[in-house]
């Protein structure tokens, strides 16, 4: 079985692939004091949960976002399975072709988003990610990377707007009933939810304008499900992408991981 980690910043996704299947699914608070012990028990009591041992894990994959929780998911990582992860990062093949000023700084997590969608639908492609931020890229032809725009995500959103107007209480994330909200949850729920979908529609139609071209919108991420009914536009909703990705990933690598030892 393959172990595959994304570390997010707000979560850390795991999941057990066997066959180019997600037999499991779990997701974890990312927290940038815990030890690598500490990431080592939590990982371990994720596999017991769903009656995983270490020794029927093969191998592992992690992407990473969050630099300070990385080496410790790492060396937590070989004390479980007494083996390194694969790290997507600067030498590891995914087939893209990175059209940007600087590569490197291209998130580990767009990369295998991109990747996973790339093995699905046909490019050219346009990708939402509505995580702690909400992230939108184009993919064309030639699996290229073209780039996109980052943009605060719909919970940072409702954080900010929370902290610093004293009279707005915090909310639930629920689907708004209307637009035009009766009260002030209604309404800050309408502005946070509708706006943000109509954000991404706005940014949709403005992308597609500026490359020249109509493409196949594949949405993920935690706030996707909310999200994406409420706009207008049509795309695809995909909860997996990132452990789909992952796997493809460590599939093009295998080989060369085994040529090292």
């Amino acid at each position: 079985m393959l172990l595959a980690i994304d570390i997010g910043n707000t979560n850390i996704s795991i999941g057990g692939i066997e066959d180019d299947k997600i037999v499991f699914e779990a997701r974890i608070a990312t927290d940038r004091i815990k030890t690598s012990d500490q990431y080592g028990v939590e990982i371990k009591n994720i596999l017991s949960l769903f009656d995983v041992s270490p020794g029927d894990i093969d191998d592992c994959i992690i992407s990473s976002v969050v630099p300070p929780v990385f080496n410790s998911v790492r060396t937590g990582m070989v004390k479980v399975i007494g083996k390194p992860p694969m790290v997507v990062g600067p030498g590891i093949k995914t087939g893209l072709n990175i059209h940007m000023d600087n590569p490197s700084q291209v998130g580990s997590d767009r990369i295998v988003i991109a990747v996973a969608a790339l093995a699905e639908y046909a490019p050219p492609l346009i990708l939402l990610d509505l995580g702690t931020a909400t992230t939108i890229e184009a993919v064309g032809e030639g699996s290229t990377y073209l780039g996109g725009c980052i943009i605060p995500g719909v919970r940072v959103s409702l954080e900010a707007l929370t902290a610093n107007a004293a009279q707005l209480p915090g909310i639930r994330l629920d689907r708004p009933k209307k637009v035009v909200g009766k009260n002030t949850e209604d309404s800050m729920r309408s502005g946070i939810m509708y706006g943000t979908a109509a954000m991404i529609d706005g940014m949709l139609e403005r992308m597609e304008a500026e490359l020249g071209w109509q493409a196949t919108v594949v949405a993920t991420g935690g706030m996707a499900q909310f999200i994406v009914p409420l706009c207008r536009r049509q795309m695809n909703l995909e909860k997996d992408l990132l452990l789909k990705g992952l796997n493809i990933i460590y599939k093009k690598n295998r080989a060369a991981k085994k040529t090292a030892k």
